[in-house]
């Protein structure tokens, strides 16, 4: 008898077993990674001074970015989707700078000093 029928994936369930020991210090790794940067955050937030706030705000975000990637790609299993899932994403990081150049471009623009001066 041809167990195909029973499974429509064609796929037996016991192919993949699951290594929770594995999962779980996977997620102990990175749990202990975002409370190393939250410290790392709090550190570089009170004690380093780049000589510029613009630079430490920079640094803060690029801290803050890894911790967000580490959340994405493991706690909520983005490392193991397809290809969809990537272009949306590319197209929201796309649409995020373009709207942040444009909010640039608009705090930079000279014009607007004329309109406030009396």
């Amino acid at each position: 008898m041809d167990s195909s029928h029973d499974n429509p994936t064609g796929h037996d369930s016991h192919d993949h077993p699951i290594d929770f020991a594995k999962a779980i210090r996977t997620y102990l790794m990175v749990g202990g990674a975002l409370v190393f940067g939250t410290i790392i955050t709090v550190f570089v937030a009170y004690k380093v001074d780049l000589g510029d706030i613009h630079l430490n705000i920079a640094l803060g975000l690029l801290i803050a970015t890894v911790k967000v990637s580490l959340v994405a790609l493991i706690f909520m299993h983005l490392n193991h989707e397809r290809g969809l899932i990537y272009k949306t994403l590319l197209f929201t990081m796309i649409f995020f700078a373009a709207m942040m150049f444009l909010f640039c471009l608009a705090y930079l623009d000279p014009i607007k000093d004329s309109f406030f001066k009396p």
